[in-house]
């Protein structure tokens, strides 16, 4: 069975977006900062399109790389998609944030409250909207990722949601050292955790002073 892993880069403080979220600012203020140690790697350029040859290799590189070729489909939640909430036909940024070709090219599972039929866009990635809860959305994603894992890319309240479930195999987080002073909290509301439940597995430093953390969530 496709494992669930969590992949997300977080401040020093605890959040993954910054305050002050708008549509021009979907990462908050500063939040663009959390990503800085992928922006310029290889992998991050060839999924976006770019040609890796603009792209630096290293630690930060193969981090990336090895989450990405391991990943068969994605989970997220609504606002990280498009930012907005109601009818799609009010969503200013109805088809995502990521312009024709997403970086994802494979099935992307959309949590929200309002249905849609899927949408095919270009470099493989379809992205389907779940309106039954998070154990359907995990279970479609699962048969589509085959062989592979499925990444739960966010937001905060997304992953919470499967954490409290018990549903998360594997967290990798990229500790970034900034403090961002507000925003998305990654565990907000969190309910604790036994000891030894988390069983860390890797620690990489990165040149750019991020830290990427692998967890394994023991009893599953």
């Amino acid at each position: 069975m496709a494992r669930l892993i969590v992949d997300i880069s977080v401040s020093l403080d605890g959040f993954v977006a910054g305050p002050n979220q708008t549509l021009e600012e979907p990462l908050g203020e500063n939040g663009e900062m959390l990503h800085e140690w992928v922006v310029g790697t290889k992998q991050f350029q060839e999924a976006h399109g770019h040609g890796g040859e603009a792209g630096e290799t290293g630690v930060d590189d193969d981090v990336g790389a090895e989450h990405l070729a391991g990943t068969g489909a994605t989970i997220m939640g609504r606002h990280m998609f498009s930012g907005g909430e109601g009818p799609w036909e009010d969503d200013p940024k109805a088809l995502g944030w990521w312009g024709d070709d997403p970086p994802f090219h494979h099935p992307v599972f959309v949590l929200t409250q309002h249905a849609r039929e899927p949408v095919v866009m270009e470099g493989g990635t379809t992205f389907h909207f779940v309106t039954d809860g998070i154990e359907s959305a995990l279970e479609q994603a699962r048969a589509a990722a085959g062989d592979q894992d499925v990444s739960l890319a966010g937001g905060g309240q997304v992953i919470s949601q499967y954490l409290k479930a018990g549903l998360v195999d594997e967290m990798q987080l990229h500790v970034v050292p900034i403090f961002l002073g507000g925003g998305a909290r990654l565990f907000d509301g969190h309910v604790a955790q036994p000891p030894g439940q988390l069983q860390l597995n890797r620690v990489v430093e990165s040149p750019t002073g991020a830290v990427h953390l692998k967890y394994e969530l023991g009893g599953r």
